[in-house]
């Protein structure tokens, strides 16, 4: 807490410095948690990505209170829904005891998507309820037609996997093993599954021992007050900061390539209005609708608008009051409203989509935070195939690209996208846990938009199938690339290939969607991804950073002439005389 004044909640005063205590002593709950199951999660997704959440959120409104600083931040929001949907079912039903635990992965309540298995447990103190704990980590597999369950063909969730509803795994302390193997028959990697499952558990028992420990030094009145002190300052530095920037109505929109089933692009659009310290964001001009699995249910939707304003306004902390002042208007049942069985197993390239479109929108009302767009898909790739002992085998992964140039630099090179703080998973654990054998793993040169800050460097991937398998990709950005602001260029698009029988190359009919591919032993896929686009005029950058990019291999000798004016000589070293000539050319 940055606040100096002493808070005063319900009788209870809470001076800055206990505040500042209690805020590092509850995110430090969460950061255990999330550590726990890092340490102890089977499959590398959780372990080496860090595809997981875990907090501390409302007794009776389900709102996020605290969430460890290692969690994605895309289950911010998305996890106060998941809680809501536990407190609703307790309101129907009752019987809430201690040392319940419920489990789901319904994608429509306070979901993302199947494989996202969520873990929500009450929290008791002196016999009454006080908070709920939460925990989410994507497993490896859940069924479906598809190993992974990232299933770029389905029409229909029942094609994506199991859907669990909300229900109790543990009741009263008591494991409920009839959903144990109602799991473990719905997966084809199901020990997998087992160990994360556990992992989640222990976070979760863990948290609770800590929590339990700090009510006992500072009293429940305190902790709670505290939170509601959390939320109020939270709420009021997202008004201040929404309050900088002039009223008015701004809209921006982009598209994604396809849906895997037709091939049309579709639109994701904003109409973002600031009055005061209150702002509207409103999706009712995107695609009603998509065949495909790119779909995304309300809750997700604001999950992501909450991580594209926490990249703006990043003093803001991460709980729910700083979605106090700001109101959605989603249209119900539609690509950004799903209900079910509309399926959403790709809905990480929608909300990338819409993390853009918010930071479009902005950079129209605040151009100084403009900031270009990132890559914008996360490519999501399954492999699978069998074992030279026939035991199955299944790998998930997704992978790197740019970040986009900024008012203040360049784009980051190989990064993940601003969804998350997960990790891309080394090449060592993957080829140490897979039978498969990275040939290739590297920037990829002209990848970047060209700009006064260009974007970060896109990557290459080329694996080899040691045991052969089949493939499955869900992916975008291979229609509609990546885009420059305030004069700057696009990035290269992404692109994807695989050996053929004959010994040449093919490429998805859709782009960056494709399935029901089986290749033999020892051919490879090739995964180009693109860079950030670019901020600012290209003719703008200083001619020795274009050389550097050169010299790094970032840039080639052709797109430094091209793109950015610069002229580089037969010694390697810039012509001057030259660049300047282009360079005024091209201005007149």
């Amino acid at each position: 807490m940055s606040s100096q004044a002493t808070v005063t909640t319900d009788a209870v005063t809470l001076d800055p410095v206990t505040l500042a205590v209690l805020k590092g002593r509850l995110e430090q709950i969460a950061d255990e948690m999330d550590a726990t199951l890092y340490r102890s999660a089977f499959n590398p997704t959780i372990a080496e990505a860090k595809d997981a959440c875990h907090g501390i959120y409302h007794a009776t409104t389900g709102d996020t209170l605290v969430q460890g600083t290692s969690g994605l931040p895309i289950f911010v929001g998305a996890m106060a829904f998941a809680v809501r949907a536990v407190i609703s079912k307790v309101e129907r039903e009752g019987g809430l005891q201690e040392n319940d635990t419920f489990i789901f992965n319904d994608p429509y309540e306070g979901g993302t998507h199947l494989n996202d298995f969520r873990l929500v447990r009450p929290i008791f103190r002196d016999g009454k309820l006080f908070c709920w704990m939460a925990s989410v980590g994507h497993w490896l597999d859940i069924g479906g037609n598809v190993a992974g369950s990232y299933n770029p063909k389905a029409v229909e969730s029942f094609q994506e996997g199991v859907r669990i509803p909300v229900v109790k795994l543990i009741s009263a302390g008591t494991m409920n093993n009839d959903i144990i193997e109602i799991l473990s028959a719905n997966s084809r990697v199901p020990m997998s599954n087992w160990g994360d499952l556990n992992g989640q558990l222990n976070a979760l028992d863990l948290g609770e021992k800590r929590l339990g420990a700090l009510l006992g030094e500072y009293g429940s009145a305190t902790v709670d007050a505290a939170f509601e002190a959390f939320s109020n300052r939270a709420e009021a530095l997202m008004r201040s900061a929404i309050a900088s920037i002039p009223d008015g109505t701004y809209s921006f929109e982009d598209v994604l390539d396809n849906d895997g089933i037709i091939d049309e692009m579709l639109t994701v659009a904003l109409d973002l209005t600031i009055a005061g310290d209150t702002m509207a964001l409103d999706f009712s001009r995107s695609t009603q609708s998509a065949q495909g699995p790119i779909n995304i249910s309300r809750s997700t939707t604001i999950a992501a608008c909450y991580v594209a304003l926490k990249h703006i306004f990043t003093e803001v902390p991460a709980n729910a009051g700083c979605l106090r002042p700001i109101s959605f208007t989603i249209v119900d049942n539609s690509l950004l409203g799903a209900n079910a069985p509309k399926p959403v197993a790709g809905y990480t390239e929608t909300i990338l989509r819409l993390i853009g479109v918010v930071l479009g929108a902005i950079a129209q009302a605040d151009p100084a935070r403009a900031t270009a767009a990132p890559f914008g898909t996360i490519n999501a790739l399954s492999l699978a195939g069998y074992r030279a002992d026939h035991k199955r085998w299944v790998m998930f992964s997704f992978f790197g690209g740019g970040l986009g140039g900024n008012p203040m630099s360049d784009g980051l090179n190989h990064a993940n996208n601003p969804i998350s703080t997960a990790t891309i998973p080394p090449v060592e654990i993957l080829e140490a846990a897979y039978p498969v054998m990275f040939t290739q793993w590297a920037l990829r040169p002209d990848s970047a938009g060209a700009g006064t800050h260009r974007g970060g460097v896109g990557s290459v991937y080329e694996l080899e199938l040691l045991t052969g398998g089949d493939v499955a990709l869900l992916g975008e950005r291979g229609r509609r690339a990546p885009f420059g602001v305030v004069g700057g260029e696009s990035a290269a698009l992404n692109r994807f290939s695989w050996q053929t029988e004959d010994g040449g190359e093919a490429v998805p009919p859709m782009a960056s969607k494709i399935t029901d591919l089986r290749l033999k032993p020892g051919k490879r896929i090739r995964l180009e991804t693109p860079g950030g686009g670019g901020w600012g005029d290209p003719h703008g950058r200083d001619p020795d950073k274009v050389l550097h990019d050169v010299r790094l291999g970032f840039v080639s000798t052709s797109q430094a002439e091209a793109l950015y004016g610069v002229v580089i000589g037969a010694d390697g070293e810039i012509d001057h005389e030259a660049t300047d000539k282009l360079r005024k050319g091209v201005a007149a």
